[in-house]
C-alpha cells in the first residue's frame, strides 16, 4: 500500500501535475496526524487505567488499616 502512494507521488511528480501531489502529500500529512492522535488517545487512556488501579490499591490498604485501627 505504501509503495502504491510513492509511485503515485513521484508519478504525479513528473508529470507536472502538481495539484495531484499536492492532495497526495495532505492525505499523506492527515494519516500521520490521525495516527498520532489515536497513539496519545491510548496513551491517555491507559495511564488513566494506570491511575484508577492504583488508587483502588491504595483505598483497599485504607480500609484494612481502618479495620485494625
Amino acid at each position: 500500500m505504501i509503495k502504491l502512494f510513492k509511485k503515485l507521488g513521484y508519478t504525479s511528480l513528473e508529470t507536472g501535475k502538481n495539484s495531484k501531489y499536492l492532495k497526495y502529500a495532505i492525505g499523506e500529512i492527515i494519516l500521520v496526524v490521525l495516527g498520532i492522535l489515536i497513539a496519545l488517545s491510548i496513551n491517555n487512556w491507559n495511564e488513566n487505567r494506570k491511575s484508577r488501579n492504583e488508587e483502588a490499591k491504595i483505598l483497599i490498604a485504607l480500609k484494612a488499616d481502618f479495620k485494625v485501627s
